[in-house]
């Protein structure tokens, strides 16, 4: 392992479990760190009112307890949005963002077709905890269940599934943040390299309407479409999301040389 630490942050309900697939990828040549946002299954308690920033001040408080000052960050959905407002902050070296989250105008109602979705997710949960054991064995079951975040859900194993509803139930601040107004601001210069993924499939933050504010509001950034993928495209093909990654690292070290 050489370089910088890279650091990986979830979406929205889910937690550092949400990487389980790519972390082995990304081991043999970095060290490799997934955290787990606040308020979030296996992270710090959530507090009254929970706003985005407070998420990016207990990630931050967490790189400061490892003694993680600049890492590459990795990020999908509000974690994407989490790690381009820690490079605000100056603590990336690099950013590499899937279809994160924020790129949107509230004023516009950009944002809540995709909170409707989650929110719909959180009540068929709800619905189907108790038999979730024997129904996540089934490839269809899956599949459906995960429509609005992946291509191909039945590819999720069961045991990953049950986590996946676990998360999404034991979020305390999944309210606080399907509710949010809060947005990203725009980036231009860019505090480090930054490589924004989006999804070609995603429904939650469509490539061509979320995606497309996020390449005005941060114009610098490097531009790529994940094919084949829904919005957390590690459920879809980790070896893919694992490449994208190591490229958008391997991009900025060279960009940093050249300087």
């Amino acid at each position: 392992m050489t370089g910088k630490p890279v650091v990986l942050l979830h979406g929205v309900t889910g937690s550092a479990k949400m990487w389980r697939t790519v972390i082995p990828l990304l081991e043999p040549y970095y060290e490799t760190i997934a955290l787990t946002a606040l308020g979030h299954r296996g992270g710090r308690p959530g507090i009254a009112g929970a706003t985005v920033q407070d998420l990016v001040d207990d990630a931050e408080r967490s790189l400061d307890e490892l003694s993680v000052d600049r890492p590459h960050l990795v990020g999908n959905s509000l974690g994407g949005w989490m790690a381009l407002e820690l490079a605000r902050r100056g603590r990336a070296a690099s950013v590499c963002a899937l279809s994160p989250a924020g790129c949107w105008d509230t004023s516009a109602g950009e944002h809540l077709a995709g909170a409707a979705k989650l929110r719909k997710a959180v009540k068929l949960a709800q619905r189907t905890r108790r038999i979730m054991p024997w129904a996540a064995r089934l490839s269809l079951v899956r599949r459906i269940a995960l429509r609005d975040n992946a291509v191909h859900g039945g590819r999720v194993a069961p045991g990953e599934m049950l986590d996946i509803v676990d998360d999404l139930l034991a979020c305390t601040v999944r309210d606080e943040l399907l509710s949010t107004e809060e947005e990203v601001a725009p980036m231009d210069p860019l505090p480090c390299p930054v490589v924004l993924a989006w999804s070609e499939k995603d429904r939650i933050l469509p490539v061509s309407t979320i995606g497309a504010r996020a390449r005005i509001r941060m114009p610098q950034a490097a531009w790529r479409v994940i094919p084949g993928v829904g919005h957390v495209p590690m459920f879809d093909d980790p070896c893919l999301v694992a490449a994208v990654i190591r490229e958008s690292i391997e991009a900025s070290s060279r960009q940093e040389q050249g300087r």
